[in-house]
């Protein structure tokens, strides 16, 4: 095996330095080189941090096209993390084996599948310790005593299958050819063990984690491995490793983050209260000899994100409440025992060991970073983007108003670098998808968030967290159901006019973008309201929801999650909450971006709003972009910068001159490479 010893990542890992006056403002070529932490684990005794490195190839400096790459990096002080392989090793499902004498991780060596790795602690040689015969381990876990590890698999090859696509019979029959995953256990010695076990498991298993004395493990399945089944009949199962017996936690809708008590009595359950819960935001209780359970946060305006037991046998959880977050722990028996004031951290992600705390979070002026839970303080381990402390960025703040129906809802806000001029700013609204999900007031720009890279050009930016959002409570995000557009998309229009009170927002140049749900908002703002708005960027939108349920593989989750009514009751009702309804409004300048591989909304959607709009109002500026090969969201580091330079260029040409006669930009941007 290569041999790699860590050196200290000096240059990536500096302590953050103050300038006297920052000199640039943040562009689409910054968003490109930003760094994030990924996953982290804890050893045992919590005397070292693995994690690792999110970072993109750099496209604006030559470096080749492709997805995110983690690098595997390992952190025992503030500031003192070591890359711990080399850079192009794309790694994931790190761990540590039960004595924390090493560092686990999956990998796929050249030529081979993906297999369970290992690198010790104190550095050396990493080395292959478990793999399953023609197929990748997706994910794995060891027993208490680490003598055996087990490996969640894919399924097992069709052999008839792959004979006939090499001989040129490659059709392909849709969701019918779907293989479940398979649970196998091997021993774990200085050798690889050639014959892992097979065990019996129900479903389609997605996860699974083993209890502390060996005995028994927790999985999640679905019936089938259909994505619609993962949001609404994906359910908690207790697996007898000994006897193979199962017990079911028969709790319904939506099941997040599940994690094992100390002493294997209990499991802390992030899940959905109903069928139609939209979201899994309520922190439940389960007692694993029965598999009742019973919820500690119901009807509290609030969404729990992730959770951990701490040895002491203390559950942490992280609460977000609005466009803030706190850290708060529970007694074994369910009772609240603090609130931990996180001093304007969003947290994402939890892990202990040893009893100490490790966090993931973001603020305002940084992405996710580590940082060690002490006790009393949050104390920062990592700094990837040094540079940001160079980069003036505008205020950023919690903002609310009233609706038309009294109805208080909040978002947040980043007002423009130099603060907002006389008459108000030009104002892009940034919606995000779901709805079922929330913006908080942490890090808000991405390859599709205009966030700090707006500001710096003049604009300002709000993020609501309309009805629907998560983080107010199952009530709040129940508000949306039963009947799109009203009141979701009335809130968007609420927030323009309120802001525009403020002063913030001139009320002429107001503009809208948002991805998935996001951006079925956009397509409603530029059609239905389409007075109201100035300019529009659509991504992986909707716009029929007729046909939406007919080309979208999530049916069901529309039904229970949204809908709650089939296009049949009513086609008339669906038509008129489906933007392409209302195209001979559409006068707001629209460009239309989607992957043409989007399995969740069909790229069709975009392609039905682009020309029933441009029939319909040939005049109105209109563009239609597809990135191909990409899914729901762009993956590659060339779209996502093609993607934030044409959102730019398409606001700075409508929205920020406040013309929707502006000459359309040119088909292709210029992307600032070198020839």
């Amino acid at each position: 095996m290569n041999m790699y010893r860590p050196a200290l990542m000096a240059s990536a890992l500096a302590l953050p330095f103050t300038p006297a006056m920052a000199q640039e403002v943040m562009t689409p070529e910054h968003v490109a080189q930003i760094e994030s932490t990924g996953t982290i684990a804890v050893s045992p005794d919590g005397t070292n941090i693995a994690y690792t490195r999110v970072h993109r190839p750099d496209v604006t400096q030559g470096e080749d096209n492709g997805t995110a790459r983690q690098q595997l990096m390992l952190a025992n002080g503030p500031m003192m993390a070591t890359a711990y392989l080399p850079e192009d090793m794309r790694i994931s499902g790190i761990g540590f084996t039960p004595d924390g004498s090493m560092i686990t991780f999956l990998w796929t060596d050249s030529g081979g599948d993906r297999a369970v790795y290992g690198v010790p602690v104190g550095g050396g040689s990493y080395r292959m310790l478990a793999t399953v015969a023609d197929a990748g381990v997706r994910s794995y876990a060891f027993s208490p005593d680490g003598s055996q590890v087990y490996m969640l698999v894919g399924a097992e090859a069709d052999e008839q299958r792959t004979s006939e696509r090499r001989a040129g019979f490659d059709a392909v029959i849709y969701e019918e050819e779907q293989g479940f995953n398979r649970l196998f256990v091997a021993n774990v010695g200085m050798g690889v063990d050639e014959n892992p076990r097979q065990i019996d498991v129900p479903g389609y298993v997605d996860s699974f984690d083993i209890a502390p004395d060996g005995s028994w493990a927790m999985i999640t399945s679905a019936p089938t491995p259909l994505i619609d089944d993962s949001y609404t009949s994906k359910r908690p199962h207790i697996l007898n490793l000994a006897t193979g017996a199962v017990t079911t936690v028969e709790t319904p809708g939506k099941v997040g983050d599940i994690e094992i008590s100390p002493d294997g009595s209990q499991l802390s359950m992030i899940a959905g209260v109903s069928d139609n819960d939209p979201a899994d935001t309520t922190l439940h209780l389960v007692d694993t000899a029965t598999g009742a359970y019973r919820a500690l946060n119901a009807g509290a305006p609030e969404a729990a994100v992730d959770a951990e037991w701490m040895a002491d046998g203390r559950l942490a959880a992280i609460i977000h409440t609005g466009v803030q977050s706190e850290l708060r722990f529970y007694s074994e028996n369910g009772d609240v025992l603090e609130n931990v004031d996180t001093d304007g951290l969003i947290l994402t992600s939890i892990e202990q060991g040893g009893n100490l705390l490790t966090v993931e979070a973001n603020s305002p002026s940084h992405p996710n970073e580590l940082f060690l839970f002490d006790g009393n303080d949050f104390q920062r381990w990592t700094d990837h983007n040094p540079w940001l402390a160079n980069i003036a960025m505008g205020e950023q703040r919690a903002y609310s108003f009233t609706a038309r129906d009294g109805q208080v809802v909040e978002g947040v806000l980043v007002l423009p670098v130099g603060g907002v001029p006389e008459g108000g700013a030009p104002l892009i609204m940034d919606v995000h998808g779901g709805p079922e999900a929330h913006d908080s007031n942490g890090w808000t720009t991405n390859y599709s968030g205009p966030g700090h890279v707006a500001a710096g050009q003049g604009y300002a930016v709000f993020q609501p967290n309309y009805r629907g959002s998560t983080g107010y409570g199952t009530a709040f995000s129940l508000q949306h159901q039963g009947n799109y557009t009203d009141p979701e998309f009335t809130d968007l229009v609420d927030a323009k006019y309120a802001l525009a009170q403020d002063g913030i927002a001139d009320p002429d140049r107001v503009g809208v973008t948002g991805g998935s749900y996001g951006g079925y908002a956009t397509a409603w703002s530029s059609t239905y309201h389409s007075e109201e708005f100035a300019a529009g960027v659509m991504f992986v939108g909707i716009s029929n929801q007729i046909s939406k349920i007919g080309t979208g593989d999530i049916p069901y989750e529309m039904y229970n999650a949204h809908a709650q009514s089939w296009p049949w009751d009513d086609w008339q009702r669906w038509l008129e909450v489906s933007p392409i309804y209302y195209a001979d409004r559409a006068e707001t300048p629209l460009l239309i971006m989607h992957g043409d591989s989007d399995p969740r909304v069909h790229p069709s959607q975009s392609l039905e709003l682009y020309r029933n709009i441009s029939i319909r109002q040939p005049d109105t500026p209109l563009r239609l972009v597809f990135y191909p090969g990409e899914g729901h969201g762009n993956a590659r580091a060339a779209a996502q910068y093609d993607y934030n330079v044409r959102m730019m260029e398409w606001f700075d040409t409508y929205l920020m001159t406040g013309n929707r006669n502006a000459e359309v930009p040119a088909p292709r941007p210029d992307l600032g490479l070198d020839d």
